[in-house]
């Protein structure tokens, strides 16, 4: 016996249309889902997504938890830290869009296959129950025919009947919408699957490549640049004169496996480089380090940390030796890369002020600070979906566009010296009626007389 007439694929078969597809394109199970994905994208928006476990442990404490039970476990345990690639989440966009496709093969398409088939009214009785209606005196419907192709109108004939309908995009127009849909679900699934987000935070002056990855997906191996890395150039701060930051820039340089350059951009925030599928967003800023130099030493370069300061602003600092045998030395502290350096002694006492490219006396010994070298702060995502939901966005316009053309069907009956002609539309129906009106006014009176006690039209 043939494996696909067994009873048991036919019970399948059975079950799967009778039961599981009407579900799937039950209306109100596709408002939930809806509902349900936009719930948790804007949990996805207000909660920061991709932050170490201590960021959470911090913001999100058991005592007190955020609404009573929102604690950095409970947040931790169900994902979403990372909304967008959780299984449940990808879940809920692959059955929303299995319901989309339900709905299109189970009405769309029908609807679309009833729209396009003529068919012929051809008794009386049945232009009663049309919404637009009219009996007029006519010895032919040939007139009636050419002033509706006159209005675009694509005229069927047969006998003593006649059919004419205009609009069948707008029947298409729903189907390119679901399509659209799913594209913009394929696009999203494919980028929480292949995608990954990145943060370095890379001195002037310096090459990296992409390492230090936050948040990626199951596939994004194959995204992770290995053939190419980036040059910091320059970076470098523009203030305004009131002493704040402007605007910070990072001049970067795309460099091949030979290390020769392939790409160069200046950006800034809002301003990014793209490359091979991957963007880097200049994000944050810092001070990687400090070179100076004791009497007359040669300039060497000594790193400076952040330290934490409580909130109370961001401060770099680093300790200078001021004798040979690193038996003594100073503090020294700097805000940003043009104000004003302070210099503490082992005690915590402020002893001196010094800005770059200046010198001062500590400890009886010149210090001369020559430069601060800045750290541009970079995060770089790849989501190689992108293209595919701009493209989804694209078609949905197309397809909200297209579902806003009315669809007409006119439908003519002539019987001996009469003619009975109906129609009906899906939207714009006093446009309609207008049209249909012109078109019965327009017929010659040689040809077609319309009396006033036999006119009808009811809306």
């Amino acid at each position: 016996m043939n494996a696909s007439n067994s009873p048991k694929s036919a019970s399948l078969r059975s079950f799967f249309r009778q039961e599981l597809l009407p579900l799937l394109a039950n209306l109100r199970l596709a408002i939930v889902l809806l509902l349900t994905i936009a719930l948790f994208s804007i949990s996805g928006t207000v909660l920061e997504q991709g932050q170490p476990v201590t960021y959470y442990q911090a913001n999100y404490p058991e005592h007190p938890a955020l609404f009573g039970f929102l604690t950095w476990k409970v947040l931790l345990a169900i994902g979403l830290d990372h909304v967008y690639r959780t299984w449940w989440f990808l879940a809920l966009l692959i059955l929303f869009g299995a319901s989309l496709t339900a709905c299109t093969f189970t009405r769309q398409f029908p609807a679309l296959k009833a729209a396009r088939h003529w068919k012929f009214y051809d008794q009386p009785r049945q232009y009663e129950k049309l919404a637009l209606s009219a009996e007029l005196e006519s010895e032919s419907l040939q007139p009636l025919a050419e002033w509706l192709q006159r209005r675009n109108y694509r005229v069927f004939q047969a006998d003593n009947t006649l059919y004419a309908r205009k609009g069948i995009v707008g029947r298409i127009g729903p189907i390119v919408v679901h399509a659209s849909m799913l594209l913009i679900l394929l696009g999203a699934i494919w980028g929480a699957l292949t995608g990954f987000f990145a943060q370095e935070m890379v001195p002037s002056g310096s090459t990296f490549q992409i390492k230090n990855i936050v948040d990626a997906g199951p596939w994004a191996e194959r995204q992770l640049p290995k053939d190419w890395a980036v040059r910091v150039n320059r970076f470098w701060i523009d203030y305004t004169p009131e002493g704040s930051i402007d605007q910070f820039y990072s001049d970067l340089s795309v460099l091949n496996s030979q290390g020769q350059e392939v790409k160069r951009k200046t950006i800034h925030v809002n301003e990014p480089l793209r490359y091979r599928g991957v963007t880097l967003y200049q994000a944050d800023w810092g001070i990687s380090a400090l070179r100076v130099h004791v009497n007359n030493s040669p300039t060497f370069q000594l790193p400076m940390a952040q330290l934490d300061t409580n909130g109370n602003g961001r401060i770099w600092g680093t300790w200078i030796p001021t004798k040979t045998d690193l038996s003594a030395g100073v503090s020294l502290l700097a805000r940003d890369l043009q104000g004003m350096l302070l210099i503490y002694d082992p005690a915590g006492k402020l002893i001196s002020t010094v800005r770059s490219g200046m010198s001062t006396e500590v400890n009886g010994v010149t210090l001369a600070v020559s430069d601060l070298i800045g750290s541009t702060g970079l995060q770089i995502k790849a989501d190689p979906g992108v293209p595919i939901v701009y493209a989804g966005f694209g078609l949905l316009m197309v397809g909200v566009v297209m579902s806003y053309v009315s669809h007409s069907q006119v439908w003519a009956l002539q019987e001996h010296n009469r003619i009975y002609v109906g129609g009906r539309t899906n939207r714009a129906q006093v446009v309609f009626e207008r049209e249909m009106i012109e078109i019965l006014d327009g017929i010659k009176p040689s040809d077609a007389v319309a009396h006033p006690e036999v006119l009808s039209i009811e809306v």
